[in-house]
């Protein structure tokens, strides 16, 4: 049996101009696996995705996807991956038969081959009903479900999610992600970026965290929690730092997201104890989670779109 990793990156580096876009970064990802790339915007994950097939040219390191190298083999690459991009990409125009039997053709399948599938993958997305509809009707969840039947067609070794969600409201972000963790329970490898944590938490089996074109943390969404920001968090009203300072203990850790000033302590019963002898009552007390693991390692807040 073959064990080698679907993708294996060893000190990868790109550079535009003067600017390190990725910067000697090392990432395996095994097949069955669901491995989440988190970062900042412009801390290099849609740099990566590009290098995996071809679309953009590493200036360093050694890469190979299912062991052969983008920079050489790009098409056979291709014919094995199902891309999810940021960017829908459909031909408003057409119908959404007509888009997926143009996109079948381009991964080689018969018109035999490819209906039957196309039905099938409507199906799985719930757009049955959407079959003989033009593109411009579909609404903006719709039409991020059919970025993945796109991507599904050819039923490809490896499936790689660039933010899947990002800007779909939550019933459609839900339904998504059951997809996503039906197709990697059927042992589909997966490589998705996303700005969302909890998204990533809940997909992932890996979790590889960009700054700057640097891997700053990895390991399981738990084990990364557990060594980079265990205990509970509590988050308290802006503009209540001094009365809570002079009650902290040398283990706490005190930050701020936002406005809000936030403490996390190893145990639930040192927040309590905090509110009680601060006199300042916590708008929230949760277990630590993987935004506060992102926050640590990257120094950044999450944006708007994040």
């Amino acid at each position: 049996m073959n064990d080698s990793p679907i993708i294996q990156a060893r000190g990868v580096a790109k550079r535009f101009g003067d600017f390190e876009a990725l910067v000697t970064l090392d990432l395996e990802v095994r097949k069955g696996q669901c491995v989440g790339l988190l970062g900042p915007n412009g801390a290099g994950k849609s740099t990566f995705i590009g290098c995996l097939y071809g679309v953009v040219a590493r200036t360093g390191g050694d890469l190979q996807v299912f062991g052969l190298d983008p920079a050489k083999q790009a098409r056979d690459i291709k014919r094995r991956i199902g891309v999810v991009p940021q960017e829908n990409a459909l031909d408003d125009g057409l119908t959404v038969l007509e888009n997926m039997r143009i996109y079948a053709s381009f991964s080689e399948l018969s018109r035999k081959t490819a209906d039957p599938r196309i039905t099938e993958l409507l199906s799985y997305m719930m757009l049955e009903a959407k079959r003989d509809a033009t593109i411009k009707t579909l609404s903006g969840g719709m039409k991020r479900r059919l970025a993945f039947v796109r991507a599904l067609l050819a039923d490809p070794e490896l499936l790689i999610l660039d933010e899947p969600t990002t800007g779909l409201d939550p019933s459609v972000r839900h339904l998504l992600w059951e997809k996503v963790i039906e197709l990697r329970d059927r042992g589909k490898t997966i490589l998705v970026t996303t700005h969302y944590m909890h998204e990533a938490e809940v997909l992932c089996d890996q979790i590889v965290i960009l700054d700057r074109g640097k891997v700053v943390g990895t390991g399981a969404p738990k084990e990364l929690i557990e060594r980079e920001a265990p205990g509970f968090v509590g988050i308290f009203p802006p503009h209540t730092d001094e009365a809570i300072k002079p009650h902290l203990q040398p283990s706490w850790v005190l930050f701020h997201q936002g406005r809000q000033c936030c403490v996390r302590a190893p145990r639930f019963d040192d927040l309590l104890e905090l509110q009680r002898a601060s006199d300042q009552t916590a708008l929230q007390m949760r277990p630590a989670n993987l935004e506060d693991v992102y926050l640590k390692l990257t120094g950044s807040e999450l944006n708007d779109d994040e």
